[in-house]
């Protein structure tokens, strides 16, 4: 079988069910494992990278206000390609490439490809996903061994966390983007809770939406996580540092308790694949930290508390 994968987390996963040399094509953001990155790319995003956040969200918002799409397809690679399956998703047009993206190409195939859609909502969905893509690849057993295992490593987590009441739930503010501001939604808020945390924004299965620099002073979490969709740790760190923050900033439970974190976002927060599981654990390590967790988790969330309070300070200065 010859495979095309649009996601990032879809080739993460197809690796990780042993298919290296069935993987024919990826997109521009599939960088994970490694080898990934060795795999010809078929789809670019028309907005160059480096391009700063404030105008991304600029550059999003005329390409789709235009009904654009923000991706290129190499139709030419594609077509050379003769994938079997293209897996791609239908849940946010800004993230990945859509059905739609891949329409005109397809159709000019004498022979089309298989075409599979994830949509995920919640964590239920992301694993049902793992199954599905094993299910359409014929490694439905090593899919099934896949889930088992994040079933186990969530199994011993909960159990390390049944001592957490409802008042022991610190109150956290996850924001998925910082200009402007978006909180984390879909299966965000659901690995909060998994972690023993109460998010003050996010509901699960609800899409991330945007909020002002106000709505988190007033909401006064107690923890405050800066997860950039496309970002890592040291990305978000240094896009907090740059933020005009209100002078009330600094007064938010979260800054005043040394509780900021940066996290690895592109691994395992925004992208729906089975190192969701790890974030859970490290979002575990962060709310409780005597729980025990992999040294992954472990890396998974830098403080960042001294970087965000200079911001705060100098903006009211």
């Amino acid at each position: 079988m010859r495979v095309v994968s649009l996601l990032p987390s879809a080739t993460e996963t197809l690796f990780a069910l042993g298919l290296d040399s069935e993987i024919v094509g990826v997109s521009h953001e599939c960088d994970y494992p490694a080898q990934a990155r060795t795999k010809r790319v078929v789809i670019h995003s028309r907005i160059p990278h480096g391009t700063p956040p404030a105008d991304v969200d600029r550059m999003v918002r005329d390409f789709t206000g235009r009904g654009e799409s923000l991706y290129e397809v190499d139709a030419a690679a594609l077509e050379e390609l003769k994938p079997d399956l293209v897996i791609t998703q239908d849940l946010c047009h800004v993230c990945a490439a859509s059905p739609e993206d891949l329409a005109t190409t397809l159709s000019r195939f004498e022979i089309r490809p298989e075409v599979l859609c994830l949509n995920p909502q919640d964590l239920t969905d992301v694993w049902r996903d793992i199954l599905w893509i094993g299910e359409e690849t014929a490694r439905g057993p090593a899919a099934e061994a896949l889930v088992k295992q994040i079933g186990t490593r969530l199994g011993a987590l909960e159990q390390q966390l049944e001592w957490v009441r409802p008042a022991d739930r610190p109150r956290v503010a996850l924001l998925e983007w910082l200009q402007p501001f978006y909180v984390g939604g879909h299966w965000v808020p659901e690995m909060i809770h998994r972690a023993g945390g109460q998010d003050v924004f996010g509901t699960a299965r609800t899409p991330s939406f945007r909020i002002k620099p106000e709505d988190v002073i007033d909401a006064a979490p107690e923890v405050l996580l800066v997860a950039c969709c496309g970002y890592d740790s040291e990305q978000a760190r240094q896009e907090c540092q740059c933020l005009p923050l209100p002078k009330a900033w600094d007064d938010i439970p979260a800054l005043r308790d040394n509780r900021v974190y940066a996290l690895e976002a592109s691994s395992y927060f925004s992208r729906p694949g089975p190192r969701l599981v790890t974030g859970i654990e490290a979002l575990a390590k962060v709310f409780h930290p005597t729980v025990q967790v992999s040294i992954e988790a472990e890396h998974a969330a830098t403080p960042m508390r001294s970087a965000a309070a200079r911001t705060a300070s100098a903006t009211s200065a």
